[in-house]
Order: C-alpha cells, then sequence, then structure tokens
C-alpha cells in the first residue's frame, strides 16, 4: 500500500508528459516559496530540504574548441539509437548544479518533461539532489508528478525516499491538481463517447484469488451492474474499499450525470445507512496531512505488467482428441486463449522507514491475511516529522550523465530495495458475440471507476488482445493478488429516470466516505 488512496474520480489518470506548461504567472509563488512563505503547508515541525549544493563538483574548465561533449547512445520512438549530448539536457544540469536563477531563464524555452538517458526527468533530479528551489520553480510550471524513471519511480517515490514532508506535501497537492485537471480534459471527449452509445444494461463479476496461503478465503468477490442512458450511468457493487492492505464490503451505488455541471455531476449512494456523498475533487488540510502520513510510513510500491514477450496460444480441451477450447461465458460463445509471457515486475523500497514501521506495517499485513479484518481494526498513521537529509551527493555531473544505461548512478537516500518477478498465467476469453467493443468498455470504465482494481482491468483490455471481446480474463490487481473478470450478462434496454437520481428519503453526508 503506498497511500495513494483513490479519492475521486479517475484520480489515477495522469496527464500526459506533453501537457502544456503553467503560465509564467505562477513564477512568483515558487519566488515565495524560496523565501520561505510556507503558510498553506503544515509541515508539523518537518526539517527544510537542504539546499546544498553538490559536494564534488569538478571545476569548471576554461572552453576548449576541442573539446567533445560527453554523449551516450539512447533509443529515440522509433528505437533507433540517438547520440545525445550532455549538453542536450540543459534543464537537467540546472538542476544538478542547484542553478536557480539558469533554470528560470530556460525553463519556459525547454521541455519540461524532457527524460535524460536514465529516465528521469528535472523534477525527478530536483527531488533526488534535494534542490528545493529548483523544485518548487519546476511544479510552479506544472512539472509532471507521477511520470517514471527508466526504474520505475515517480519524483513523488524520490521525495518519500528522501524524507522532506513539506516536499511530499508539495508533490502530492500537484498531482491531484494535475489529476483534476487531466479529468477536465478528457471530459468532452468521454461525453461524445457515451452519447453515441446506445442505452444498455453490462453485468460483470470480480473473483480475487492470491497465491500468499489462507489469503484467497478472505479475498472479496463481487458482482457490478451498470446501468447506462443518454450521459447517465449507474454503477452497483458491494465493495465498499479493497486496496491491498484493506477490504470493505457494503451495498453501493455510483451514478454520474454526464448533463450535470462537474461539481454535481458524481454522487454515490449507501443504500444500507440511506445516505449519499457528492464526489468532489477538493480535498481538507488534514486529508492531504493524513495522506502524506500514510506515504512516509509505507513501502515504496512499483508494480509493473510487462507485455514485451506476450503471446497467446489457443487452449486446448479433450483427453485423446484435442481441440480449440470454444465454451459459453454468459451468454456468449467464446475462444479460450492461454496468455504467456505476461510478467509482473515488482520493487518494494524501504530506506525511509525505522524498524518499527517495518514491524507495524508487516503485524497490519498479518492481521488481513488470518482474516483480521482491517476494516474494523484502527491503524491511524502517526504525524511523521522529516527524515534528517541524505549525505549530499559526490557524483558529478559528466559522471551521471554518461553513466551507461541501466546502470545510474544512485541520487539520494540509500537505496533499500526488493525486487521480484513473477511470471503470471492467465486466461482471456474472446468472444465475437458481444454487442460492446473494447474502446467502449474503457470509455465506460474511464467515466465510473473510481477503483484501483478498475483501473488494472482498464490497463489489461488496452493490450492487444486476439479478436473479440474479453468476456473472461485473469488479470494481476496487486503484487499478490489477481482477480478472474467474467462479463456475464449484456443487453440494450430503457431505464426508469429515477434509476439514475438520489431517493428522496436519503440524506446528505459529506463524511461519509472519507477516501473518495
Amino acid at each position: 500500500m503506498t497511500g495513494e488512496t483513490i479519492r475521486s474520480l479517475g484520480r489515477e489518470r495522469q496527464p500526459s508528459e506533453d501537457d502544456d506548461l503553467l503560465g509564467p504567472g505562477e513564477e512568483a509563488d515558487a519566488i515565495a516559496s524560496l523565501a520561505g512563505d510556507t503558510r498553506t503547508e503544515r509541515v508539523g515541525g518537518g526539517r527544510l530540504l537542504s539546499a546544498h549544493k553538490q559536494a564534488a563538483r569538478s571545476p569548471q574548465s576554461p572552453p576548449n574548441d576541442n573539446a567533445v561533449a560527453p554523449c551516450c547512445a539512447v533509443d529515440d520512438l522509433n528505437r533507433n539509437p540517438v547520440l545525445l549530448a550532455a549538453d542536450d539536457f540543459p534543464l537537467h544540469r540546472c538542476v544538478f548544479d542547484g542553478d536557480v536563477r539558469r533554470l528560470s531563464s530556460l525553463i519556459r524555452l525547454q521541455n519540461i518533461a524532457q527524460k535524460d538517458v536514465h529516465g528521469n526527468t528535472p523534477l525527478h533530479l530536483a527531488v533526488m539532489t534535494g534542490q528545493k528551489e529548483c523544485a518548487h520553480l519546476l511544479l510552479a510550471h506544472n512539472a509532471p508528478v507521477k511520470v517514471k524513471n527508466a526504474q520505475g519511480w515517480s519524483p513523488l517515490a524520490e521525495a518519500i525516499s528522501f524524507g522532506d514532508r513539506q516536499m511530499i506535501t508539495a508533490l502530492l497537492r500537484k498531482l491531484k491538481q494535475q489529476s483534476r485537471e487531466s479529468v477536465q480534459d478528457k471530459r468532452p471527449r468521454l461525453l461524445n463517447a457515451l452519447k453515441e452509445l446506445g442505452d444498455f444494461y453490462l453485468e460483470f463479476h470480480w473473483d480475487f484469488q492470491s497465491w500468499v496461503p489462507l489469503l484467497s478465503r478472505i479475498l472479496p468477490s463481487d458482482t457490478c451492474k451498470i446501468s447506462k442512458q443518454g450521459l447517465t450511468i449507474r454503477l452497483d457493487t458491494t465493495l465498499v474499499d479493497f486496496t491491498d492492505m484493506k477490504c470493505q464490503r457494503g451495498d453501493l451505488s455510483f451514478i454520474f450525470d454526464g448533463n450535470a455541471p462537474p461539481s454535481e455531476s458524481f454522487v454515490v449512494l449507501d443504500n444500507e445507512q440511506k445516505v449519499y456523498q457528492w464526489i468532489h475533487h477538493e480535498e481538507s488540510e488534514m486529508e492531504t496531512e493524513e495522506e502524506v502520513d500514510i506515504l512516509m510510513s509505507s513501502d515504496i510500491y512499483s508494480a509493473t505488467l510487462s507485455t514485451k514477450s506476450i503471446t497467446f496460444a489457443r487452449s486446448q480441451m479433450g483427453w485423446l482428441f484435442r481441440e480449440d477450447k470454444t465454451e459459453r461465458v454468459g451468454n456468449f460463445l467464446a475462444d479460450f486463449y492461454s496468455v504467456n509471457g505476461l510478467v509482473l515486475e515488482s520493487r518494494k523500497r524501504r530506506e525511509h522507514l525505522s524498524e518499527e514501521d517495518v514491524l507495524r506495517n508487516k503485524a497490519i499485513m498479518e492481521s488481513w491475511s488470518k482474516g483480521g479484518g482491517l476494516a474494523e481494526q484502527s491503524f491511524e498513521p502517526i504525524r511523521r516529522q522529516s527524515l534528517v537529509p541524505p549525505s549530499p551527493s559526490t557524483i558529478s555531473w559528466e559522471e551521471y550523465i554518461t553513466a551507461e544505461r541501466g546502470k545510474a548512478p544512485h541520487l539520494g537516500r540509500e537505496l533499500v530495495c526488493k525486487e521480484s518477478r513473477k511470471n503470471f498465467k492467465a486466461t482471456v476469453a474472446m468472444s465475437q458475440e458481444f454487442p460492446l467493443g473494447i474502446e467502449a468498455l474503457l470509455n465506460v470504465l474511464e467515466v465510473i471507476a473510481p477503483f484501483k482494481h478498475f483501473n488494472k482491468l482498464r490497463e489489461f483490455v488496452q493490450m492487444k488482445l486476439p479478436p473479440g471481446f474479453p468476456v473472461k480474463l485473469d488479470i494481476p490487481v496487486f503484487p499478490t493478488i489477481a482477480a478472474t473478470v467474467t462479463f456475464q450478462e449484456f443487453h440494450y434496454d430503457t431505464f426508469d429516470v429515477s434509476n439514475f437520481t438520489i431517493p428522496n428519503e436519503y440524506k446528505e453526508d459529506p463524511s461519509r466516505f472519507p477516501d473518495l
């Protein structure tokens, strides 16, 4: 669990690396940060990131017309090696040297989301090296926060490792802002896609399993029911919350109304307590601080589903006379395929954690794996202070930028990282009879999916699958948990308008779902 709880629609959906920069006027906010104006950020006594320069920089040499700039080979978009000189990363160099003045003069002229040969953006380097002034300036110009480097780490992950509470808070706030902007940017396209779809009813089932002993028996299952009419969608589910360390059941309905203004377009109903809550993007100061506490006290996870070597082979049936497996899934005839070459690569970092933190997190996981019911237990995070900054790096810019690709010199706190690779055996059943297309499903899920496991489903079906619609498929959800998703029923239909409205007897409870 990373603590990045999904609190609103599309929270994990991030802007691309090519998003427009913010206007120049925002530079004033960064300058205010340089002057120590932190009135909007409660850091709980946290230490400021050290503004140290790199300790062992090579002295500047006089210009030499015969000198050749260090360079290295990287791949372009066509996978052809391209020679890039060290001078091809001016923003990175400014950050590495802590040159705020030059960074300020170049920031509007360069690609703020550019990755260097190690996959790091300028914001990555600013966080790793403790260059707080540079980081605030980059954030003021909307540097992407969730973009990952070659090792799979985002600037936020690196900030958690460095351990400065103020920097973590600033990155978290920017991440949420970029999420909101991304949702709003996508809204017109999604509404047009919904308008083109007919009105329908869709039902699919989740069945979660784990290869961890005793864990599968307490994992949930869920049947989701989706009703779509015009620009309105309703999702009924019994899974209130499901993360890698928490499971909570209930009777919920999510209603999205594309005709309403954004602030009133998404509501969740608790059908047991007969209350409702509007889902807003805004969060209180206390909620943000609590999330920072969780981030600073939890492992940093990076999980990647590698599909580089993925292949699909027709599943076989029969003992003596083997034939391709074709069976009905719900109401639909489907061809079954074995998915080979799917690898779940996961990394777990904990250099920022104390021994007490590690033991506490282990106790939480053991409690859940034994059916302890985390939803009924209280594991409130303790208010975290900033960590003592790591020692200044002695790596020079030339050593960093010319290092072999995949072997970048480590910057920041000394790594404590555990890596694992697991071959994920999966089956997918593709039906040519299913009336809905994959693109239509992706649009629907993007509108109504506030949960992490829905996003995993979206990621999986975006792969290049065999012909048809995946009426049954296995997907990894968390490092130790997988799910079988079965689309059981689909038909075009019309519904009563009351199906998409809040019942009169329901009362508003703005705090019913604090994690949404």
